[in-house]
């Protein structure tokens, strides 16, 4: 099977195609990575397929801060400019410049 290239980079602000929450990317998984209780609970009307990338979210809405899991149909990028908020963004990222946070560490 074909790896798949992720289209979003980790620290990149993205915001979901149909429910009202943005985020920023904290990680990747090459494909879906999570329970299959947590995928069957998707209604199957909305269900992604799991062969694309999925990412991990430091996410916020009008209400509240959490994380989220988000297959990559359902994201496009966030262009407003505006940082999130969730209260562990100082906890993984640097700052916010045009857009995107830059990591406090390197992966390899």
């Amino acid at each position: 099977m074909q790896a798949h290239r992720a289209k979003y980079n980790l620290g990149q602000v993205v915001r979901h195609r149909k429910h009202p929450f943005r985020g920023v990317v904290f990680d990747v998984d090459p494909e879906f990575n999570n329970t299959e209780e947590w995928y069957q609970a998707i209604p199957e009307e909305s269900r992604p397929t799991k062969h694309q990338p999925f990412y991990h979210l430091l996410a916020e809405n009008d209400q509240s801060y959490y994380v989220a899991y988000v297959s990559e149909q359902n994201l496009i990028a966030d262009y407003s400019g505006e940082p999130v908020a969730h209260p562990d963004v100082p906890d993984l990222f640097d700052d916010f410049e045009d857009g995107s946070y830059s990591l406090h560490f390197h992966m390899n």
